[in-house]
Parts: C-alpha cells; sequence; structure tokens
C-alpha cells in the first residue's frame, strides 16, 4: 500500500537577497551618468519589511524602480513580493514611494487556492496551514499535475514548493 506524499505550497523571500539588490542597485546609482548630483536613494527596513524609494522626479523615480527591479531578477527573486504604495510628494520637489515585501500567502488566497486545487477532481487533500497550504496526496503524480496548474495558474503572489515528501 503506497504511503502518504505532501508537499507545501509557501509564499516565502529571502530577506538577504533583497538586502543584496538593494545595496547593486544603489552602486549602479552612484555610477550612472544620469543620476549625478541627484539625491535619489533606496532604502530597505528589514524590521519592518519595507523599501522606500525616494527620486528627484517621476521619472527619476521609473528609473530606480526599473534598476531595482533588475538587481531582484538577476538575484532570483520575483516583483510578485512587492506590493508599491501610491506615489507621494517629499520636501524639495522630490517624490517618494514605498513597497511592502508580502510573505505568506493571504487567507483569501489560499481560499481560492484550495479551490482550484478540489475542483481538478484529482485524489489530493489541500489543507490551509497558517500562511501555507500543505497538499497531500497517495500518488505523487497528482501532486505533480497540481505543481504544475498551481505554477500556470496567474496568481498575485509569489509561490514556491516546499517539503517534498514522498
Amino acid at each position: 500500500m503506497p504511503s502518504e506524499c505532501s508537499f507545501d505550497i509557501v509564499s516565502e523571500v529571502n530577506l538577504q537577497e533583497i538586502d543584496n539588490a538593494v545595496n547593486q542597485a544603489m552602486k549602479e546609482l552612484k555610477n550612472r551618468f544620469d543620476f549625478k548630483g541627484s539625491k535619489s536613494e533606496i532604502t530597505f527596513n528589514r524590521n519592518e519589511k519595507k523599501l522606500s524609494i525616494l527620486a528627484d522626479d517621476e521619472l527619476k523615480l521609473k528609473s530606480l524602480k526599473d534598476v531595482l527591479s533588475t538587481r531582484l531578477a538577476k538575484r532570483s527573486v520575483s516583483m510578485k513580493v512587492l506590493q508599491y504604495g501610491s506615489e507621494e510628494k517629499a520636501l524639495d520637489g522630490m517624490v517618494r514611494q514605498s513597497a511592502e515585501i508580502i510573505q505568506g500567502i493571504p487567507q483569501e488566497k489560499a481560499k481560492e487556492l484550495v479551490r482550484m486545487i478540489k475542483d481538478m477532481k484529482l485524489k489530493v487533500q489541500p489543507s490551509i496551514q497558517g500562511e501555507k497550504i500543505r497538499v497531500s496526496g497517495k500518488n505523487k503524480d497528482d501532486l505533480q499535475v497540481v505543481m504544475q496548474m498551481v505554477k500556470s495558474a496567474n496568481l498575485s503572489i509569489a509561490i514556491q514548493f516546499d517539503n517534498l515528501r514522498s
């Protein structure tokens, strides 16, 4: 009789990779000609899991976000982990925008994912466990089909698979 197999669907981000990407982006800004004499900066508050982007104008803000997204992509960090707030005016005509780092699967997204998995009519059991979803079943092939479906689903959060047990 086959034993129970399972895996977890999680949404986690390595904060050290984000810190490294921010540091690399700041180094690049110091060397770029279009940012010479600029007060633009990107700061990362690790405790609050927030980024703050300060730029001279909207064009430089867009450039800063592009540089940051490039650095995050090179470090295999999905842009879906950042939830940008609205742009706001700062002192001296500068523009500020903050971004929150999303970790864990929100409850409503977890319920939506569980519903999607159950609608597949496979012999697997999805269950919400805090900020992750555990999917278990007797057939490894069914679990792999679920993984493929979750990967192909257009979700607004970054998804990883963890603890594959067979």
